[in-house]
């Protein structure tokens, strides 16, 4: 579509034209295999088998690539499997990459045991530190850094412009995980970046009820090879995953608004209430990053984690006692979750250089009747 649209207009119709047979305004799920040919070669629209390309999963990464304002979106079966495909793509052994110290478990996994054993090399650096950044890099044999931001779960918020930077001028390329802001909120290729990659699973798919990924990129070529391996290796989603993927991201903008707004009278409560000893939120203007945040971000998020004064018992207590917010990994689906980091979603990162404090709780910020929220963080809290 045209690029003088909006970011909504693009979530509705952005790859989604009404059908050609039957005009339904909404593609169908084409649930196939395989496809006839038109004599030997002779493919209709390019599609021959579904785990190289099928029109529903299509319609999804044409959508995904006009959101992200890139030339390009691959669809995967998980994030997880999003960010192998592209390691594959773009490592081989011997290289470096430098990862934020906050970064979510499941990657820090990825790394350390399985693209560690198979000689890619990472060191975990605080990205918000440009000094160290250039520090970490090693001349001819960093080729990536991988940036989260705002970061999964201390929220903290890396200036993607500068960081670029200082890898254009090494030969590097920077990969940006936009899971937590959303591209509504905020636009990694615009500012630099090389990769843009999701957990489509969270805000996109926005209902907790199904598991993907995707890449999106500005350069062509890049998409071509990342596209190769796609094929090659097969993680792909099936016809109905992309569907509901592409379903909620229609309505992506007017959740996260709501979202942010819920979050917003979240963490207003959790900053004076005496059992909390520090809020981690990238929109309170004592946040470390809360100015970066304000130039690269649309709003703030819906993402909000806390401290407690009395501790781990406590935090685990206060994740056990909620009605509303309901106790469970993931997040940005339209129910609001609770979880306790350091036991749950970043138990692979226990002793090692990226454990999450012990006191913490996350919470994921749905789109509940706000005053609902605060009475159950309250009574959780009391």
């Amino acid at each position: 579509m045209s690029e003088r649209h909006g970011f909504e207009t693009l979530a509705i119709h952005a790859g989604q034209e009404p059908d050609p047979v039957t005009g339904a305004v909404v593609p169908p799920i084409v649930q196939a295999s395989t496809y006839k040919q038109d004599g030997v070669g002779g493919l209709r629209g390019g599609y021959e088998y579904s785990r190289s390309a099928n029109p529903t999963r299509t319609a999804l990464e044409e959508c995904l690539a006009a959101l992200e304002d890139g030339s390009r979106a691959l669809a995967f079966a998980s994030g997880l499997a999003a960010e192998d495909t592209v390691l594959r793509t773009l490592l081989r052994p011997g290289d470096h990459v430098i990862v934020p110290n906050d970064a979510y478990g499941g990657t820090y996994r990825l790394f350390a045991k399985v693209w560690a054993p198979w000689g890619v090399e990472y060191d975990p650096v605080d990205l918000r530190d440009l000094d160290a950044v250039r520090a970490a890099v090693r001349p001819g044999r960093t080729k990536l850094v991988w940036v989260e931001t705002p970061s999964n779960p201390l929220l903290s918020v890396v200036d993607i412009a500068a960081v670029v930077q200082i890898a254009t001028d090494h030969g590097a390329q920077v990969l940006v995980d936009n899971t937590f802001a959303s591209p509504y909120l905020q636009q990694p290729l615009s500012l630099g970046a090389d990769v843009v990659i999701h957990s489509t699973t969270k805000y996109l798919g926005g209902h907790s009820d199904v598991v993907g990924g995707a890449l999106v990129v500005r350069d062509a070529e890049l998409g071509e090879r990342l596209a190769f391996h796609q094929n090659a290796a097969g993680a792909v989603p099936g016809p109905f995953d992309s569907w509901l993927v592409l379903r909620g991201a229609k309505t992506l903008g007017v959740r996260m608004d709501r979202h942010c707004a819920n979050a917003e009278r979240v963490v207003e409560l959790l900053t004076r209430h005496p059992a909390v000893s520090e809020v981690l939120y990238p929109g309170l203007p004592g946040h470390r990053g809360h100015d970066i945040a304000s130039r690269q971000m649309r709003a703030y998020g819906g993402m909000v984690s806390f401290r407690l004064v009395d501790g781990e018992a406590k935090a685990v207590e206060v994740c056990g006692r909620t009605e509303v917010f309901t106790l469970g990994e993931s997040l940005g689906g339209v129910e609001s979750l609770i979880e306790h980091p350091g036991r749950m979603t970043h138990a692979s990162a226990a002793g090692s250089p990226l454990e999450v404090p012990s006191d913490l709780v996350r919470l994921s910020v749905g789109i509940e009747t706000a005053d609902d929220l605060l009475a159950d963080l309250e009574k959780a809290l009391a």
